[in-house]
Formats: structure tokens, C-alpha cells, sequence
């Protein structure tokens, strides 16, 4: 049963629970879902690994409908590092992702950019790269002492 916008909206109430649906639906391969989660704006953007960038909400569901029909993407985020101003996240997030039943997995690191709107929290961005075992470590400086 299709969710209604407002029962929608209380799953978003965080950029965190927008997140989880994204993953969720790359997981069941589940278009609609993953569509409802993106803002309502022609200026939305994704870039896939290796791919150009994609603009506009007829053109994302275009390259995600592509992708499924080869089948669900086994995409899992195991770091995610937040950066949360006001209306607006962005969260860093090293993927490991298992392709269409295959044994082994990848890397990928993508950017994704939460907007709060009137709808709750959307995706705006989401930008995917190719990544490699390496990118497992962190590479973090201790920013010291700042004056």
C-alpha cells in the first residue's frame, strides 16, 4: 500500500531516518520509495560511480529505474561522518556495496545532502564515487589547538 505524504514525512523526521530509507529501498530495488525520498525540486543532483552528473527528478528516476533492472543493490553504509546546520546535513558515507548476487563487494564513497522541508527531511544530493579496500582507513588530523 502506497504510503500517504504525511505518513511519509514522519518516517523523515531526521536526515538519520532519510538515510535509512534511501538504503532501504536500493536494498528491495523499490523505485517509488526511493523517488518519494528526494526533495520536490528540479535542481536535485546524483552521480552515480563513474557516471555524469544528474539533474532533475525525471532524470534520477530514469538512471535508478536503469539500475533495477538489474536488481537490487546490496548497498550498505558502514561509516557515516554528519555535518548538520540548521535546515541542512551532509553526511560522508563510505558504502560497501554487493552487485546483483555477486560473492564479493566494492567501496564506494558518496556525499549525500539532506534539505528540511515542509515534508520532512529530503535528499537533494547524492553523490557516489568509486572507492577501494584502502578507503577503509581514515585518514583524520586532530585539528590542535586553534588559537
Amino acid at each position: 500500500m502506497p504510503r500517504s505524504a504525511a505518513q511519509t514525512a514522519a518516517l523523515l523526521a531526521s536526515p538519520d531516518d532519510t538515510e535509512a530509507q534511501f538504503y532501504e529501498a536500493l536494498q528491495h530495488a523499490d523505485l517509488d520509495h526511493l523517488m518519494a525520498l528526494w526533495a520536490d525540486d528540479e535542481e536535485v543532483a546524483c552521480v552515480h560511480p563513474g557516471g555524469p552528473r544528474i539533474v532533475g527528478l525525471v532524470a534520477i528516476r530514469a538512471a535508478f529505474e536503469a539500475v533495477f533492472q538489474r536488481g537490487a543493490v546490496q548497498t550498505h553504509p558502514e561509516r557515516v561522518r554528519r555535518l548538520h546546520s540548521g535546515d541542512c546535513a551532509i553526511h560522508h558515507v563510505l558504502e560497501r556495496v554487493q552487485l546483483h548476487g555477486e560473492a564479493r563487494h566494492s567501496w564506494v564513497i558518496a556525499t549525500n545532502v539532506y534539505l528540511k522541508t515542509a515534508l520532512g527531511w529530503r535528499l537533494v544530493l547524492h553523490h557516489a564515487s568509486p572507492g577501494s579496500a584502502g578507503d577503509i582507513q581514515e585518514l583524520v588530523a586532530d585539528a590542535g589547538t586553534l588559537h
